[in-house]
């Protein structure tokens, strides 16, 4: 491994501009993951059962668009100067396209009409995102070879996905949803203005692909492996995937990446839920957002003296248990639906996502230091196949996620439409499944980051020692 010595150093252009990318990807995907699901079922009027089967027919589809567009990054260059970058800024333009088409106002198309619209859409809005998230990952094992360094890409990483989140938590619940008197019962309920969501796509769409374009300014990539020549086509998959079956700590990382995914990013509109039918408050869900994200701020204030002390699984591992036994103490905690509720509730997110929120803020430092195994261990350069490896698993769990969404919802009795009455005790049971989902979610990722990922302290000092010293596997 070497590094052109003729790009300038690595510094805070280079952060700046990853965590741009991340940004970029997070105001597609955020605004997709929290609202699309709710758009769907409450203003389109899809039924509960029949959008899981829809996320999870993406999602099979999903497996084939990763790993050929993660083996198109790694084996044709489409631009001359950089692997990655042209990869980013094409699919930056088509996800502009196909995030406005998910929010299209079809409500009068008939039922299969609208089914089909949103499958094909989500399927495209898919590959679109692919072609931007896979080089962008990919670009975190090139930028630079150093571990701290590393460390610090994905702290800011994690800055640039969110921003995207918070501004979308707090900011949008004051656009799209409107305080309606249900003449059924003279209860004042919230009520979501699907109508809202297609501009609100097109502001933050075509936002997004000039945050991406910044990422193409700053991010320099410096690192040259000097590897065996990739094959091309089938074969080369299958090589992809041996590499990546056959690295016990990728796998470790990748199921820690489902459940955390799974269960807890994928469920934000949940939270959602619970503003809307147990607090009847969705003015609040700004400060629900805040609350979850309080611990991001302090975990990333110590990063990296943690993990340099600790190591990054050691450290995953102290935080999910915590989180989960936190989860485990919300389903019984006093939450009742006023002021003082909320701020229980509130205090229940902390606990639960601290472990989460470690994680999200690591996870990858710790995918480029598996993928530099992977290197290390066939010496080929796969990061692109690798990447998009674990990116699928990544979307496959949201596809997870969100049926488990809808399945949980309509089994608590959740009906499709704007003409859905809640039961008194909807609110709560809502807010129950919500609790145990996350907690679920931290078990599934404790065990994993204890049992199977096996870069421990130990390991990281090891090739820490290594990188230092120019050792190339």
């Amino acid at each position: 491994m070497e590094n052109k010595s003729s790009i300038r150093p690595f510094g805070w252009q280079d952060k700046l501009g990853y965590a741009m990318g991340d940004m970029g990807c997070g105001f597609s995907f955020q605004l997709v993951s929290t609202f699309m699901q709710l758009f769907y079922l409450q203003y389109i009027g899809i039924k509960a059962s029949d959008y899981a089967i829809i996320i999870l027919i993406s999602k099979a589809f999903d497996a084939v668009n990763d790993i050929v567009i993660g083996n198109l990054v790694d084996t044709k260059k489409i631009g001359k100067k950089s692997k990655y970058m042209p990869w980013i800024l094409l699919g930056g333009v088509t996800l502009v396209i196909f995030n406005v088409m998910i929010f299209a106002p079809i409500q009068s198309f008939p039922y299969a009409a609208k089914y089909a619209w949103c499958l094909i859409a989500y399927c495209l809005w898919s590959i679109a995102y692919t072609m931007v998230n896979v080089p962008y990952g990919s670009l975190h094992s090139v930028i630079t070879d150093k571990p701290q360094e590393r460390v610090s890409l994905s702290t800011f990483r994690s800055i640039g996905a969110a921003l995207p989140a918070i501004i979308i938590m707090i900011v949008l619940p004051n656009i799209v949803y409107n305080k309606v008197e249900n003449p059924a019962t003279g209860v004042t309920e919230e009520v979501l203005k699907g109508e809202t969501l297609l501009p609100v796509a097109v502001v933050m769409s075509v936002f997004a692909f000039f945050v991406l374009y910044g990422t193409t300014k700053l991010v320099k990539e410096r690192v040259v492996r000097n590897a065996e020549e990739n094959t091309t086509g089938f074969g080369a998959m299958m090589s992809s995937v041996k590499s990546f079956f056959t690295n016990r700590a990728m796998v470790g990382a990748t199921i820690a990446t489902v459940a955390s995914v799974a269960l807890f990013n994928s469920t934000m509109s949940l939270n959602n839920m619970v503003f809307q039918y147990f607090f009847k408050d969705t003015d609040k869900i700004g400060l629900a957002m805040i609350g979850s994200y309080a611990p991001m701020i302090v975990v990333m204030a110590f990063i990296g003296k943690l993990t340099k002390k600790l190591g990054k699984k050691n450290l995953l591992v102290i935080t999910m248990l915590i989180g989960t036994i936190s989860g485990i103490v919300s389903l019984f905690a006093p939450i009742t639906p006023d002021s003082t509720g909320m701020i229980v509730y509130i205090v229940c997110l902390m606990g639960l996502n601290l472990g989460n929120t470690v994680f999200q803020v690591s996870v990858w430092a710790i995918i480029a230091d598996c993928i530099e195994v992977s290197y290390r261990k066939t010496g080929k350069s796969e990061e692109g196949s690798l990447y998009a490896l674990y990116s699928f698993f990544r979307k496959l769990s949201q596809g997870i996620g969100q049926a488990v969404v809808a399945w949980g919802l309509a089994a608590i009795g959740f009906q499709e439409g704007t003409g859905f009455v809640p039961a008194a005790d909807f609110g709560d049971k809502v807010k129950s499944l919500y609790f145990i989902v996350l907690a679920l979610g931290s078990l599934i990722a404790f065990l994993a980051m204890k049992f199977i990922y096996n870069i421990g302290k130990k390991e990281e000092d090891e090739f820490n020692k290594a990188t230092a010293e120019g050792e190339i596997a």
